[in-house]
């Protein structure tokens, strides 16, 4: 049966420095939205305390933040140097910056729902030769790849240069993606720089 109730407004608190919330007992989890009254900020999320598994959170100047919305940023440990050529080669992120949600590893992130998935990489080289064929970057994610590719005919060795992609990308639950950098022919000389980076973050 279902019943509606009709009021103009409900206050609740008593304007004393203590939480109120409003608590939805589920069967397999429970929710709440409340007043953190230590932080001063409307929050959701899991189970009956507040403050303890926050889902969202707005605090007094309108600022809404989502605490395990997936997000990373990872950056190389050291330089990957000598990179074979005609061979496709792994981008080696041995270093979290952040990993909200903890979906890095292993040079990998690893989507936690279905969603679109913003992606961003820059891999920076040192000592690129002109007299190969053609560099290339890949973001391989399990629906799709996405590349960035340039000559570098400069008519001499550049000292640096920078491959980057940007992209929305379609992931499903479980869903995986990693940067991949090759050269195609020359001398194997290129190094990719502990300046590179590598993020991404849940859009919707």
């Amino acid at each position: 049966m279902t019943s509606t109730l009709k009021v103009r407004n409900i206050e609740m608190g008593e304007g004393a420095a203590s939480d109120s919330k409003i608590l939805f007992d589920g069967n397999a989890q429970d929710f709440h939205i409340g007043l953190d009254d230590s932080s001063d900020s409307l929050t959701i999320g899991l189970g009956s305390a507040l403050g303890t598994t926050s889902h969202m959170v707005m605090d007094a100047n309108g600022h809404i933040t989502k605490p395990l919305q997936s997000a990373f940023l990872a950056v190389p440990a050291s330089d990957q140097t000598s990179i074979a050529v005609a061979s496709e080669e792994t981008v080696v992120f041995g270093t979290e910056v952040f990993d909200q949600n903890g979906d890095f590893a292993s040079n990998t992130f690893t989507a936690p729902v279905t969603g679109r998935y913003q992606l961003n990489v820059a891999v920076r080289l040192t000592d690129v030769d002109s007299a190969s064929n053609y560099y290339y970057i890949r973001i391989v994610t399990s629906n799709r790849t996405f590349y960035q590719i340039f000559d570098p005919d400069f008519g001499q060795d550049a000292d640096f240069w920078t491959l980057t992609i940007a992209v929305l990308a379609d992931m499903d639950a479980s869903d995986t993606a990693h940067v991949i950098f090759a050269q195609q022919g020359g001398t194997q000389q290129t190094d990719v720089q502990q300046a590179s980076s590598f993020s991404g973050y849940l859009v919707c």
